[in-house]
């Protein structure tokens, strides 16, 4: 008896658990078709409809989630902000001054594309002229958040810069990227990567001048 008692306790005890993980892995298979038709018709055309479609899903079951694309919009955006702050702490960490301006540069370029190319939705919802509220003011909050990583970045490569100077070159930095980015997104292959490429020689030739007198500077 105490062992059927027992039996019968732990499986209470599973069956929530068991819920929780099919109820996560609907939300991420929700998740990944939102993203597909983001990237495909843009936030505003998107329809809770196309999503369940798209999931393979009744739209029955994807209200059981998410009561409206707005809010399928903002989930996939905080996951997508929260792996994008993770990248960025990496990608931006301030580097030994004497590290070849080609290597920082590259290094840094390479983690954000990488994120990028991988999540192009983060792009379409961060990036379009139609993107709700609330992720207009985490796009902002992350934007500020990104140019003091820039800033970080660029004070251990420019030791001399002032900061207004070196607040200004962050700015443009980004701008930089942000344009670069539209182009490397347009295309895939030998092509994505050849743009890749020319965004992180024009940062290089930008840069460059203004880091004369870093330690073994050429």
């Amino acid at each position: 008896m105490p062992d059927n008692a027992q039996t019968q306790a732990q499986t209470q005890k599973e069956q929530p658990r068991r819920r929780q993980a099919r109820g996560e892995r609907r939300i991420a298979q929700l998740l990944e078709a939102a993203a597909r038709v983001f990237c495909t018709t843009g936030y505003t055309a998107a329809s809770t409809n196309a999503i369940a479609r798209e999931a393979g899903v009744s739209p029955g079951t994807l209200y059981q989630f998410f009561p409206n694309k707005e809010a399928i919009a903002i989930e996939l955006g905080d996951r997508l902000v929260h792996e994008m702050r993770e990248t960025y702490g990496e990608a931006l960490a301030p580097v030994d001054p004497a590290t070849p301006l080609e290597e920082a540069i590259g290094s840094a370029i390479d983690r954000f594309m990488t994120f990028n190319t991988e999540h192009p939705v983060f792009f379409a919802l961060m990036h379009g002229p139609d993107i709700p509220g609330r992720m207009a003011e985490t796009h902002d909050q992350l934007h500020a958040t990104l140019v003091g990583r820039i800033e970080g970045l660029l004070a251990s490569l420019m030791p001399a810069a002032t900061p207004a100077d070196v607040t200004r070159t962050a700015h443009v930095c980004l701008g930089i990227y942000k344009a670069g980015l539209e182009l490397v997104l347009a295309h895939e292959g030998a092509e994505r990567a050849a743009y890749v490429q020319e965004i992180k020689d024009v940062l290089i030739r930008y840069l460059d001048p203004l880091m004369r007198d870093r330690p073994g500077h050429g």
